[in-house]
């Protein structure tokens, strides 16, 4: 590939004492051309987890999320990115520790002989680094199994709520679930369904990868309402997954999306005596916390209502599918309702006649990534 020579870079002196050629430094054109090389041979799922790899790389500056959304959608979008914000010898770091965590071995001599070049160069301050860099894949739950969702709605009395169905089933089947519907529930209704698609799962165990639960109706105060104003408490029905009453799902994730008006919240915590850890025992069975795992997303804050519009259905709900449309399933999931949140905070409503605003609410136990 041919090379320029960059301004002022003078003749160097080698180890021997004799005079070198001029260091050469390649323009920032050849440079994204050398980055698109190693992007081709990497994988769409590969090149998903480059770019969330990216933003958590040391490097500085570091490229900002806006930037990386708004430029690196493509192979030739990201090559030109990083090019233009790295350069030499940066370029070469920033690749070298996405490819080690990418498991990529068989690319990292290209960008490391570059590194060694200009380590021999120029003794080089050490960055302080705000973590220690693990060699190994970004973990991601593995989603192979089925992927399990329940679908609640109360069309009774919300109207709007009929395009909602439409958008979540259609949202759904892109993400590959099979989904069971419970429409207009009674309260033994809806527990009596819910029950029997938790136990569904209980019994197909090992060919399970992940579970949804979709809740829409009107609510407060941590509670659901039925078609006829019964209250479900959805801390009982987030309780029905949990590591103790569904052992299907141990490890592996559970989202749930609730489309409903909010009460008060609270999270009593867990107790602890802070006695040290014991690690000795190396036969003893491995425990998990009775809650983990889980990824709720509510439609707006504690003690908030949340938006329906009669015509096009819920604010959340239809933002979700705007943005599916639009970026489809490359992004964790937090990624993705980040981004839904972001459209719904900068959309104006009105609720009678008055302005209003909300903003989403994401809890989450992941200890991994989602990628449907």
């Amino acid at each position: 590939m041919a090379m320029a020579t960059s301004l002022g870079s003078g003749w160097r002196w080698g180890s021997d004492g004799r005079q070198a050629p001029p260091k050469i430094t390649p323009t920032v054109e050849e440079l994204q051309s050398r980055v698109q090389e190693t992007l081709d041979l990497l994988s769409p799922r590969e090149l998903s987890h480059f770019r969330v790899l990216l933003k958590t790389v040391d490097e500085g500056p570091r490229v900002s999320p806006l930037r990386l959304e708004l430029e690196g959608g493509s192979k030739a979008g990201l090559a030109r990115l990083l090019a233009q914000h790295y350069y030499l010898p940066a370029v070469s770091r920033v690749l070298i520790k996405v490819l080690q965590q990418l498991r990529r071995a068989d690319l990292l001599p290209r960008w490391q002989s570059a590194e060694d070049d200009d380590r021999r160069e120029i003794p080089r301050k050490i960055l302080k680094r705000s973590y220690d860099c693990v060699d190994g894949e970004l973990d991601c739950y593995d989603l192979s199994g089925k992927r399990k969702a329940f679908l609640m709605c109360v069309e009774k009395n919300r109207p709007g709520a009929h395009r909602d169905v439409m958008l979540m089933t259609e949202w759904l089947g892109q993400c590959q679930f099979e989904h069971t519907s419970c429409i207009d529930p009674n309260k033994m209704e809806l527990l009596g369904k819910i029950s029997s698609f938790r136990d569904g799962l209980n019994e197909i165990k090992d060919d399970v990868g992940c579970c949804l639960v979709t809740l829409m109706s009107h609510g407060e105060k941590g509670f659901i309402k039925m078609k006829d104003g019964e209250r479900v408490s959805l801390e009982d029905i987030f309780e029905m997954f949990n590591n103790k009453n569904c052992p299907a799902l141990q490890e592996k994730p559970k989202i749930f999306i609730i489309q409903a008006c909010r009460g008060e919240k609270r999270d009593n915590g867990v107790e602890t005596d802070d006695e040290p850890m014991e690690s000795d025992d190396v036969s003893e069975k491995r425990r998990l916390p009775t809650f983990s795992d889980y990824f709720i997303i509510y439609p707006t804050q504690a003690d908030h209502v949340a938006l329906r519009h009669p015509r096009t259905g819920s604010v959340m709900i239809e933002a979700m599918a705007e943005v599916f449309k639009q970026h489809g399933n490359k992004w964790h999931i937090a990624d993705f309702f980040t981004k839904v949140n972001n459209r719904v905070v900068h959309t104006e409503f009105h609720l009678h006649e008055e302005p209003i605003k909300v903003s989403l609410v994401m809890e989450s136990t992941l200890t991994k990534s989602v990628y449907f």
